[in-house]
């Protein structure tokens, strides 16, 4: 027996560095599977059995599950072969916008013994969108006494894929007078700026037209085009300046839709049309044209949707501030969401017992997770159920809890338990979820039947009618279904060199009683006999009773000797 612990012991040491070195290599405390978005449904990700060091068998006898973190799941186990599946198509720019790396957290469950190891699904881009600008018809102001080397900002185009597959550079067409460099903005975006390349005459050329297409770097590469206008102008030699060139806002997340976010302030030295300055958003991408919106005239940048902490922290907003002459300066707003206390906590059940068995010690009897989108003290929890009841909370890793029976529970006391979880954040104002559940206790035979009596009398006149119904005895079992059914039986005895069974006989389900054959009082008294009351349960309990009573045939009992429960026939004369 000390052999198998052994083996058995070394064979979970082995398995858990297994473990530990598959984390190792991902380079953090989590493991990492890899797939390239848009695979199809049923798509092979990674055999979990063989990255665990596991035989195929063990991950169906130990209740191998995947669990994920919203609900969702992206991803199915089969038990057979150990290889972990796509469930479903995976659009890393819908689950995770600009995000990179585009990580989707889960756990693996191992309930025998239990075991949380916790994945992250790394879900790599392809090249699936063209670059795209969101104004496809730009106007371009220069001045004809430009110089040479003048750079000139233009819009930018967007692609929602990331890394080699983003934009990588910009081209112009024609290039006679201009060529376009591309830089990279804050968040790795890049931007395209036209370089004024040779002097321009105003009554020669008033206007060019030019064709500026963005390129990606995914393989094919894909473009977007769109149009610049350039007209030539007469001379405008101050460009506006803004009265800080970064703004640092703080807003909090729940504040209504047109809230004021700052207002920013830029200056023009010149006069008259080339005086006039008009505010706008630059370089904005489409997140940012949808959230925030800015007065051209007043340089009120204001909110066009509600924010959301818990999906977008901060953002960048570059606000350009033009003349009538087409200079133009430009500032940042860096506005900060600040967090409040919006989201309840989320309780989800992953594994459930119910009936349990009764006079079982500590028992699991469900596994569930919480959760709260919030941060700091708001994202804080504390998780209880009621006093009174026989069950504890245990926590595990990663919010994960274990519902234990604190003791053996017994049936016959209370079969039923309504348990309320409550999960509530440490925020303001406090805010809490509830999750109801019912646990069964089911029975097992562990009582006795239990006559109803000590004593059980029954006079018989003599010369009666044989097969005659003379009375009935009663057992109770405070068990429940198969193990509180009652069989009644006779145990075996002779009177007057006769088996017993030639007297009396017994209806093995409700306990009625009969004689067999006509008594006669001048030759029997009275006589006794034991009955057994015997439960259906496995295995199975009974009772047997035994009495002595003497009686004549026409007065009450004068002697009784009880031991537990007896059947006596008297006859009468």
């Amino acid at each position: 027996m000390e052999t198998v612990l052994c083996k058995t012991q070394q064979k979970r040491q082995v398995i858990s560095l297994i473990i530990l070195l598959w984390v190792c290599e991902a380079g953090s405390a989590t493991g990492r599977f890899s797939v390239a978005e848009e695979m199809e449904v049923g798509s092979f990700v990674a055999n979990v059995a063989k990255t665990l060091g596991l035989e195929i068998g063990e991950l169906s006898a130990r209740g191998a599950r995947v669990l994920s973190e919203d609900n969702r799941q992206y991803l199915q186990l089969n038990l057979e072969t150990g290889d972990l599946l796509l469930r479903e198509k995976l659009d890393r720019e819908e689950l995770c916008g600009p995000r990179e790396p585009c990580l989707l957290p889960f756990q693996i469950l191992l309930e025998k013994p239990f075991q949380m190891i916790p994945v992250e699904l790394w879900v790599q881009d392809i090249n699936d969108h063209a670059p795209a600008f969101l104004e496809t018809k730009m106007l371009l102001k220069i001045p004809e006494n430009t110089p040479p080397g003048t750079l000139f900002s233009l819009k930018n185009a967007v692609d929602l894929d990331v890394g080699e597959n983003n934009i990588q550079n910009y081209t112009i067409f024609p290039n006679s007078h201009f060529e376009v460099h591309t830089r990279s903005g804050g968040e790795g975006n890049k931007y395209p700026e036209l370089v004024f390349d040779k002097a321009l005459d105003g009554e020669e050329y008033p206007e060019i037209r030019l064709t500026l297409t963005a390129l990606d770097g995914g393989s094919p590469s894909r473009s977007g085009t769109a149009e610049v206008r350039v007209l030539v102008i007469d001379v405008n030699d101050n460009a506006p300046v803004f009265a800080q060139s970064r703004y640092e806002v703080q807003v909090p997340e729940n504040s209504p839709i047109g809230s004021l976010v700052v207002m920013v302030s830029a200056r023009d030295l010149d006069i008259g049309n080339n005086g006039q300055i008009l505010y706008s958003l630059f370089h904005r991408s489409e997140e940012i044209s949808k959230t925030f919106e800015v007065n051209e005239n007043s340089g009120e940048v204001r909110m066009r949707k509600k924010l959301d902490f818990e999906t977008i922290q901060s953002y960048e907003v570059d606000i350009e501030a033009t003349d009538g002459g087409g200079l133009s300066g430009k500032c940042t707003v860096v506005v900060q969401v600040t967090d409040v206390n919006d989201n309840p906590p989320d309780l989800t059940i992953s594994s459930l017992t119910s009936p349990i068995s009764e006079n079982l010690p500590e028992t699991m009897v469900a596994v569930f997770k919480t959760r709260d989108q919030d941060s700091g003290d708001n994202g804080k929890m504390v998780c209880f159920i009621q006093n009174d009841l026989p069950f504890i909370l245990k926590p595990s890793v990663d919010n994960f809890y274990s519902l234990l029976t604190k003791r053996a529970l017994d049936r016959e006391s209370r079969a039923v338990y309504n348990i309320t979880i409550t999960v509530m954040d440490f925020g303001i104002p406090r805010l809490r979820t509830e999750h109801n559940i019912t646990v069964l206790v089911s029975d097992i035979n562990d009582n006795s039947p239990v006559f109803t009596q000590t004593v059980y009398i029954l006079y018989l006149q003599e010369n009666n009618s044989p097969a005659l119904h003379n009375g009935s005895i009663s057992a109770s079992d405070r068990d429940s279904g198969t193990n509180a059914k009652i069989t009644y039986s006779l145990l075996p005895s002779e009177f007057r060199d006769l088996p017993l069974f030639s007297y009396i006989s017994i209806n093995s389900d409700n306990g009625h009683l009969y004689a067999l054959r006509s008594l006669d009082y001048e030759a029997i008294q009275t006589f006794q006999f034991a009955v057994r009351a015997t439960d259906g349960g496995s295995p199975a309990l009974s009772t047997a009773t035994l009495n002595v009573l003497l009686v004549d045939g026409f007065s009450e009992p004068y002697l009784i000797i009880t031991y537990c429960s007896t059947l006596c026939f008297s006859s009468q004369a």
